[in-house]
């Protein structure tokens, strides 16, 4: 198909409306298979850039076109994909990216009427969001009535009853009428405020703007189970005393239709892939700037397609007088760990827990990072922090003593250690890792033997395929001097776990201890390969294994002047 003049105009626009990347002399095959391999690594930044430069070279080609419209709406820069999306609206086939560019840019300059008149089977993006953002629209226009009509509309649609409820109320609220908008958010046990975080909160606001702050304050407390929301608490604390909450969840026609978008992403977030999320997070956060939740979701997405800088740039988008700024930063410190920029993580958790001292999530959040990088001294204070901040017994509490038992044992406090193991074990009794470790402890500290194997053999239980429990009970095994049980065990763990070096040490110490010397010596110079030479804090000991491979296991324990190898209950 030959573009016309027209085309061939806008084309040209769109290019040099773009940054002059430099243009190779060749066809822009290079330039295409670059975009390709771009665009599969989701590196949007750089799909864009090759694809405009092959662009140069065949503006008739739909799938650059295509490519060069879903990186610029990736990026957020939906005004710059409109010249992109009226090229390809206008040409054959479904065109969804470039509708919803259309769709946004057409909001964003008031032009409701010219919205309105595209019809929604040939020119739309699909039917809820079309049912909606024509709701939306007249709502615009100041026909009420035709826009209730409309949201009622869609409700009869099915699968798209509660979607178009939540907009139908939100609708109503944002014109004053919260009476009526509780009627929609109140039926059938408040059905329609319980689809999301966001309608929950929507409605409290609007109980409050009844002045039913006592029912507003009982249905947070029934939706969202006790915790550390600041937004909640905030919400709580201001009902509790009184205040009359502000209508805040969508105040204009325009955060509406940002609200169908960003309602519809979250929607298939759980089920559709996240490159195709992001357009409807992007076009919600394009057509309001504040939505706070399009901007975490926009930056979660981008964090899951390891677009670490885009990411970050998401995150920081949030103001700090935001109640979820806290859960920005967290993903923000997530993000830079992810991307190897441990310092900057640490330092933007450290900052955090400073604004924010009273949230028990970020002293973990800072605590687990600090214990990563093995500084267990700073993550020790940082977990007694996050502990003393949580109720006993509440949700994942086990964990907190779990590791801070880790770091104390790594900080050799073997007594604080095993404290907070046992403590972890009281609050989360079968709990395998807790089990695994504080057995795999008591073992090499040759403590407690009997008590050691019944707690792996039970972690073992709980998890019959890990390779680290296993070995621990082949180990035990070993420890008491039952070689030939241990056998199984210990082959079994380096199925599951072929190429660590610890496992493979072990069975090298069992299979020598059984006579099959052969057979150990192979075992410990596997180990000894797989050993990774930058890691100085590992538990297996190169220096030692290849002495076990000149002299034997039993010189070793001479040399060192550990008891020798013995089978129970020999003699």
């Amino acid at each position: 198909m030959v573009f016309s003049q027209v085309r061939r105009a806008a084309v040209a626009a769109l290019l040099t409306s773009s940054v002059a990347w430099p243009v190779s002399a060749d066809t822009g095959s290079g330039s295409y298979l670059a975009g390709r391999q771009a665009i599969y690594q989701s590196d949007y930044v750089a799909a864009e850039r090759y694809y405009s430069q092959a662009l140069r070279f065949d503006p008739q080609n739909t799938k650059l076109l295509e490519s060069v419209l879903l990186a610029r709406i990736a990026l957020g820069d939906i005004e710059g994909a409109l010249p992109v999306a009226e090229i390809t609206d206008a040409g054959e086939g479904p065109n969804q990216p470039g509708r919803m560019v259309i769709y946004a840019n057409l909001i964003a300059q008031e032009k409701l009427d010219e919205l309105l008149a595209r019809d929604p089977e040939t020119q739309g993006v699909g039917p809820l969001v079309d049912g909606l953002v024509i709701a939306w629209a007249h709502m615009g226009n100041g026909a009420v009535t035709q826009a209730m009509e409309q949201f009622d509309s869609v409700a009869t649609q099915e699968g798209l009853s509660e979607f178009a409820l939540y907009h139908k109320a939100m609708a109503l609220a944002s014109i004053g009428d919260f009476e009526g908008a509780e009627e929609v958010m109140g039926a059938e046990n408040a059905a329609v405020s319980r689809i999301s975080r966001r309608a929950a909160l929507a409605r409290a606001e609007i109980l409050s703007q009844l002045d039913r702050n006592e029912d507003a304050l009982l249905f947070l407390d029934d939706v969202f189970a006790a915790g550390n929301d600041p937004f909640i608490e905030n919400y709580t604390a201001r009902l509790t005393a009184g205040e009359t909450l502000p209508f805040t969840h969508v105040r204009t026609p325009r955060d509406g239709m940002a609200e169908v978008f960003y309602s519809v992403g979250a929607a298939l977030n759980s089920d559709a892939a996240d490159d195709y999320v992001l357009l409807y997070s992007r076009v919600a956060s394009f057509l309001r700037e504040d939505h706070i939740d399009a901007a975490l979701l926009t930056a979660e997405l981008l964090e899951e397609l390891r677009q670490y800088d885009l990411a970050v740039e998401a995150y920081r988008s949030v103001p700090p007088d935001s109640f979820d700024y806290h859960a920005a930063e967290l993903g923000r410190a997530e993000v830079l760990r992810q991307s190897g920029k441990t310092d900057a993580a640490i330092e933007v958790l450290q900052n955090l827990a400073l604004q924010q001292p009273g949230l028990p999530g970020v002293h973990v959040a800072l605590a687990d990072l600090l214990r990563q990088q093995e500084d267990y001294a700073a993550a020790v204070s940082s977990y007694d922090t996050a502990i003393g901040l949580t109720d006993a017994g509440v949700g994942a509490s086990w964990f907190l003593h779990y590791a801070r038992g880790i770091s104390h044992e790594r900080l050799k406090n073997w007594d604080k250690a095993e404290a907070d193991f046992r403590k972890a074990l009281e609050l989360n009794p079968d709990q395998p890792q807790v089990l695994n470790y504080l057995g795999y402890s008591l073992v090499e500290r040759r403590e407690k033997l009997d008590e050691a194997l019944d707690m792996i053999e039970r972690a073992v239980a709980a998890r019959p395929d890990s390779g680290y429990i296993v070995d621990s009970l082949g180990w035990v095994l070993f420890r008491l001097g039952r070689y030939d049980e241990a056998v199984d065990h210990m082959e079994r763990a380096v199925e599951l776990m072929p190429v660590d070096p610890v496992v493979n040490d072990h069975l090298g110490d069992v299979y020598w201890a059984v006579g099959r010397a052969r057979e150990a010596e192979f075992q410990w110079k596997r180990a000894l390969s797989f050993i990774d030479p930058e890691d100085t804090d590992g538990e297996a000991d190169p220096d030692r294994i290849r002495r076990k491979i000149e002299v034997g296991l039993d010189a070793v324990l001479n040399e060192e002047g550990a008891e020798p190898l013995k089978v129970a209950n020999d003699g």
